[in-house]
């Protein structure tokens, strides 16, 4: 049974995944589970997620399951770095998120969860390079806006912004 999807983001990832790797699939999920983790389960998406290691300390763990995809919604710059887990990779498909460097946002910090803090405000010339230096191939990307229904200046760029960004990459 499929639920109603709560975000915008999530619409628009389920959307690109579906496009890039149709269900049935088997996913090794980057992070810990979350409420995506269930929405790729009703949408017939077999999950399996990391348990919170420290993927910058054991990248080596992706190792641990034979998958058809690996999948990394907003993980990436979290990580100081993200090009060890991407070459330890062995399954041959990536799908990835990660939010965009914006000129009006400072990078995002957590004060009380050290897990919930960006190292990394990446530009897509930059994850564009870092996935290609680390052995994948680029096969499709898009970029989608994350408007906030907040009055202000940043709440105006936010609707024509460009914040997430999705690439489908292969080895």
């Amino acid at each position: 049974m499929y639920t109603k999807i709560p975000h915008k983001r999530y619409a628009h990832t389920l959307a690109f995944l579906q496009r890039v790797m149709p269900a049935p699939a088997t996913i090794l999920d980057l992070g810990i589970r979350n409420p995506f983790s269930e929405i790729m389960e009703q949408h017939g998406y077999t999950v399996i997620n990391t348990e919170g290691e420290d993927l910058d300390l054991l990248p080596e763990i992706v190792k641990n399951h034979k998958v058809d995809a690996v999948t990394a919604f907003e993980i990436f710059e979290h990580l100081l770095a993200p090009f060890n887990v991407l070459r330890a990779i062995e399954a041959t498909k990536l799908i990835a998120t990660i939010p965009l460097d914006l000129w009006f946002a400072k990078a995002y910090r957590s004060k009380t969860d050290k897990w919930d803090r960006h190292y990394h405000e990446f530009e897509d010339w930059q994850f564009d390079w870092l996935l290609e230096k680390s052995g994948w191939e680029i096969q499709t990307k898009e970029k989608w806006t994350s408007p906030i229904d907040k009055i202000g200046f940043r709440p105006i760029l936010r609707k024509f912004t460009p914040r997430y960004y999705a690439v489908f990459a292969t080895k």
